[in-house]
């Protein structure tokens, strides 16, 4: 199989991933646990669950783009070993 994208957009798609999923789980945990931080002001939602749950959904969606950016960043690294079965 080979990659899709370059190897250095597989790599930084994984640490903007990481880095958004680290941010949106704190964000989300604020949420989901009614801080008063997040939901003092008369502009923010009243319902601190609904707005965790969006919030994991993002989540989830960036845990995609890691797996999928993982597994470009793996096989640029089988490619460049030589670890490439090649059938002719």
């Amino acid at each position: 199989m080979k990659p899709v994208v370059s190897a250095f957009n597989a790599w930084s798609c994984i640490v903007i991933s990481m880095f958004a999923i680290v941010i949106l789980s704190i964000i989300g945990g604020l949420f989901a646990s009614n801080s008063r931080s997040m939901l003092s002001k008369k502009e923010d939602p009243e319902d601190g669950g609904k707005v965790a749950v969006a919030v994991f959904g993002a989540v989830a969606i960036y845990g995609a783009f890691l797996l999928f950016c993982g597994l470009q960043a793996f096989l640029h690294q089988r490619q460049r070993a030589g670890g490439e079965i090649a059938l002719r």
